[in-house]
């Protein structure tokens, strides 16, 4: 299980996933699949959290008894490689700097801990890539405990957002983006089956005189507004794709852009 996988899920499948099958494809496993949307959705809205709060602002806390801005980044760089850790065998390398005390650790510089953050989420999105199929009670809670603590400080961390007059990622609008006309002709070239990965396709056709795209299996169509010659947005979900072309001109796949992550798809001929 890969987490491209939930990208595209979370583009094109408003629902949870039904369990489908092709007679020559495996479909990726529904449950799991559901474990590495949500991790998804708010690893990459802390990220944007931290990313958005000025670095003048990490020493602050609401009261006296809370923990810092700063804090809550290491302590969640701290505590995302020790739940993750228990996913496989996959252990991180720790140095010196990991055994300093949380509160110095909650002085670093901003750039250092949100960089710091990121990598212990990539280090999360390997170990859940390397499970397979979910099928073990103690794997679940260990998946528990790892989202569930990601949502905990988000929330935490929105609500100090609030408090100093800053909007949380989740509540922010998308960007406004402006679609263009482009001729029925121009359509017909970006048709095409494009995969993902084993058992997961992108199928772009034309509907109503307009590009729509849904995943296999049992995907929603869902349109794409034209906003370049070769970018497209949905207005469903945050989410755009992007076709690429070889020097001649033909259209070879495309990119999916969602939670700040490019996901490629190649044109199955």
């Amino acid at each position: 299980m890969r987490r491209w996988h939930l990208l595209v899920l979370q583009l094109l499948l408003p629902t949870v996933l039904a369990a489908q099958s092709s007679p020559s494809r495996e479909s990726p496993n529904a449950v799991m699949m559901e474990f590495v949307q949500f991790a998804d959705i708010f690893g990459s809205r802390l990220v944007a959290a931290f990313d958005s709060i000025p670095a003048a602002r990490y020493a602050y806390r609401p009261t006296p008894s809370q923990q810092t801005v700063g804090y809550i980044a290491q302590h969640l760089e701290d505590a995302n490689y020790s739940l993750c850790e228990r996913l496989g065998d996959a252990k991180h390398s720790r140095t010196a700097k990991d055994s300093l005390a949380d509160t110095v650790k909650a002085r670093w510089p901003k750039d250092t801990l949100v960089s710091r953050l990121a990598a212990s989420l990539s280090f999360c999105d390997s170990a859940i890539g390397r499970l397979g199929q979910l099928n073990s009670a103690i794997l679940a809670s260990s998946l528990l405990a790892f989202e569930t603590d990601l949502a905990e400080h988000y929330s935490q961390l929105a609500t100090y957002m609030r408090l100093i007059g800053l909007v949380p990622p989740s509540a922010l609008p998308p960007k406004p983006r402006t679609a263009i006309a482009l001729p029925a002709s121009a359509l017909p070239q970006f048709v095409g089956r494009y995969e993902v990965a084993e058992g997961l396709d992108l199928v772009v056709s034309i509907r109503d005189g307009a590009l729509s795209i849904r995943s296999t299996p049992g995907g929603v169509e869902v349109r794409l507004w034209p906003e370049t010659g070769t970018d497209f947005f949905a207005k469903e979900r945050d989410a755009q794709v992007t076709f690429n072309r070889d020097p001649s001109g033909s259209v070879t796949g495309l990119v999916l852009h969602q939670f700040r992550r490019d996901t490629p798809a190649r044109i199955v001929p």
